[in-house]
């Protein structure tokens, strides 16, 4: 089909979503690239892939050959293209979306790929211990052996000066039981001048990884991207899958799969709510959201078999069904779940040191959040009224009116208001959907194709849209799994809503986010 919006050629991939894909050239790479951000459209997803010659007889063809890939979401569904790569890399994304900065840097470590005249070339996720001739993503690439007495490399941060200017380093390693990550301020006093972040410390090689194991059994890799999102990467990936094979996955699995993923939404929510209560130093509101998180969680394994319902979304459908006495346990947990958040969002919202603390902190404008790509719940904070569910609904969202919720003052204030409002929103799905689960089987059986295929995934998970993009040989291995956690997106902006604050909010900044580090550094 010819896409409207952007002049090119592209075939629409058989997902329950308007995906469409193409191959480019240099000048059309550039000219969708300028079209989708005249039209308002958002990046995505950017990512390196590299395509093996097919083998004849026991001999491989020509060398592979390199392709930079790019996801972007337009008002009529999602565009992936795609740019042979040679050795003058591929033009730069950056300056239309400042977002594309550090996945090009991440390209560059993971594929060998590298943008054309970008202005940051500095390493982002190898840390100086991978191999300086192949990218652990090119055939006989790897990273450097643990017993070569490689030590990580010297990060080059940016360096603020001035009178008074001093710099605080923070991490890799925590006080906390969190995962690693460095944080160096520049401060005056305690008023934060700029952050500038470096990730990439829990690395795991799942990208790799996922061209190792049967494409029917990936599913439980993707569920472990990110713990917190364990439903939506299964959701993604299996939609990948189910759109490159071309399966029909029956209607009560597609409500099954929804349920558990408002039920993931809220455990999220009610977790991020108790945290940043005392971070403000309400330690009420963290003793009763554990308690009721904990509660969420606990029905959530007897009815799914684990607490993170891990393993329960599969290729096909769901390993699960629900009983009708389990679905009448689910609506009566949201009634008691939902009174008693009612109950303290009034405290949240009428304790003047909680409301002190939160608003006017860590505040993104619109105009910012437009121009950075902040997207998902911190988005929708700030203005970005953009939710999957709403845009693109895929059944059974198409069914259900989902109601977006909004804020436009972009501080902790409205992170944790647009948290409130889904958790309600949330309650009323998960009602909706046990009362409407229709009939008939949870699971079919997915037959590969007899040629290479590729699909797409595309969720809008707890923190924001998981996109997972697939690619199978014709003996239906995985050659190329790209997972993306919106955290990319969000990362960077967490760096500009912490200028001028002091540095004691950090924390409450940080937990208004709460992004993904694993999620990032696949």
């Amino acid at each position: 089909m010819v896409s409207a919006d952007l002049g090119l050629d592209l075939r629409r991939l058989p997902a329950p979503l308007p995906i469409r894909h193409g191959r480019v050239d240099q000048d059309a790479w550039r000219a969708a690239a300028r079209s989708v951000a005249a039209q308002d459209g958002r990046l995505v997803s950017m990512w390196g892939a590299e395509r093996l010659p097919p083998t004849v007889g026991n001999k491989a063809g020509n060398e592979a050959a390199n392709v930079a890939c790019a996801a972007f979401a337009l008002p009529d569904g999602l565009v992936w293209l795609e740019l042979p790569a040679d050795d003058t890399g591929f033009p730069d994304l950056a300056p239309l979306f400042p977002c594309a900065a550090r996945m090009q840097r991440a390209m560059a470590d993971l594929s060998g790929l590298r943008a054309q005249g970008s202005g940051d070339q500095r390493p982002w996720l190898d840390h100086g211990l991978w191999s300086a001739t192949r990218a652990p993503l090119q055939s006989g690439g790897g990273a450097v052996p643990a017993n070569s007495g490689a030590l990580p490399a010297d990060y080059r941060f940016v360096r603020v000066e001035g009178d008074g200017v001093h710099e605080i380093a923070v991490g890799p390693v925590h006080a906390g039981i969190i995962e690693p990550g460095h944080f160096r301020f520049s401060v005056v006093g305690e008023k934060v001048l700029r952050l500038e972040e470096h990730l990439g410390y829990v690395h795991k090689g799942i990208e790799r990884r996922f061209t190792e194991l049967a494409a029917l059994q990936a599913h439980r890799l993707a569920g472990r991207v990110s713990g917190d999102s364990t439903v939506a990467y299964a959701w993604a990936y299996c939609m990948a899958l189910e759109s490159a094979w071309q399966g029909d996955v029956p209607p009560r699995a597609l409500w099954l799969r929804a349920l558990m993923l408002e039920r993931e939404r809220i455990a999220n929510h009610l977790g991020d709510l108790g945290a940043l209560g005392n971070d403000a130093a309400l330690s009420f509101g963290l003793a009763q959201f554990s308690r009721l998180r904990e509660d969420w969680q606990r029905l959530s394994s007897e009815a799914f078999g684990h607490r993170l319902m891990m393993d329960v979304v599969v290729p096909g459908g769901v390993a699960l069904d629900l009983s009708l006495p389990m679905r009448d346990r689910l609506r009566q947990q949201c009634d008691a779940i939902e009174r008693e958040v009612r109950a303290l969002r009034t405290v949240y919202d009428e304790h003047a040191g909680l409301q002190d603390r939160f608003l006017g902190t860590g505040r993104v404008t619109p105009e910012l959040a437009a121009r950075l790509g902040l997207t998902g719940l911190a988005g929708r904070a700030s203005g970005q009224a953009f939710d999957l569910r709403c845009d693109q609904p895929w059944a059974p969202f198409d069914r259900l009116e989902v109601a977006m919720a909004t804020q436009r003052n972009g501080d902790v204030a409205a992170r944790v208001s647009v948290r409130f409002d889904e958790v309600f929103e949330s309650l009323r799905l998960i009602r909706a959907l046990c009362a409407g689960l229709p009939p008939g089987d949870i699971r079919v059986d997915l037959q590969a194709p007899a040629e290479p295929s590729i699909g797409a995934g595309w969720v809008e998970a707890w923190r924001g849209e998981v996109f997972v993009a697939l690619e199978t040989a014709a003996d239906s291995r995985i050659t190329r799994c790209h997972c993306h956690d919106p955290s990319w997106q969000n990362w960077p902006v967490l760096e500009h809503a912490v200028i001028g604050n002091i540095v004691p909010d950090f924390p409450l900044i940080n937990k208004s986010f709460n992004l993904s580090y694993a999620g990032h550094d696949l």
